[in-house]
């Protein structure tokens, strides 16, 4: 595994269908192409993530969002309150993705991220980004890059390339919340305390 520091470098390895560690606002992730059903694949195998278990998804705007999601305009206004920022929103699913990201559901996790790199990764590809944290299935998530190395070091299968940040903030993984049904419903507690979102959902 290689570690860079180049979003350049890191965004044409990403077009290339490649899967990059890299930091975010939260964890360190697992980032590829959300539409290459090859580069999902293979993030799935590298994690080890059961086939039945969907995946969030990083977006650069809530544009971008709609192409991908049914989106009416109490769910918009209310995204534009918590995005970017710590929060996954579940919304019915549109196609256009890799089928793999869906697992068995009808829905997809969507999130625009505040973090200067994956914005810029977001920007330059203009395409859909994963989201997943950057660890083994049943491992923990990690912001300390040592131990993200560490998880995959001697592995069969790694990821192409690390995007070496360094040791992130402390911080919880996004907070997941379902906007499906009638009442906004908080599927994991995260880095978003529930009174606050309920507070903007009123």
């Amino acid at each position: 595994m290689k570690k860079v520091k180049a979003v350049g470098v890191v965004a044409e390895l990403i077009k290339e269908g490649k899967v990059v560690v890299c930091p975010t606002d939260t964890v360190y992730g697992l980032i590829c192409d959300a539409t290459n059903e090859k580069a999902v694949e293979k993030l799935f195998k590298i994690k080890k993530r059961p086939l039945k278990k969907p995946i969030p998804i990083f977006v650069k705007d809530i544009k971008m969002a709609r192409k991908f999601a049914i989106i009416n305009k109490p769910q918009e206004e209310f995204l534009k309150k918590v995005w970017p920022g710590k929060i996954t929103v579940i919304l019915k699913k549109k196609k256009g993705l890799a089928k793999i990201i869906f697992g068995e559901g009808k829905t997809i996790g969507l999130r625009i991220p505040k973090h200067k790199i994956i914005n810029q990764l977001l920007s330059i590809i203009n395409r859909p980004l994963t989201g997943t944290s950057a660890n083994i299935a049943s491992q923990p998530h990690s912001t300390k890059i040592r131990k993200i190395i560490k998880q995959f070091e001697n592995k069969k299968l790694q990821p192409d390339l690390i995007l070496d940040a360094g040791n992130l903030k402390p911080s919880q993984p996004s907070t997941v919340v379902d906007l499906t049904g009638p009442k906004l419903k908080i599927l994991r507690a995260g880095a978003v305390r529930k009174e606050k979102l309920i507070k903007m959902f009123q």
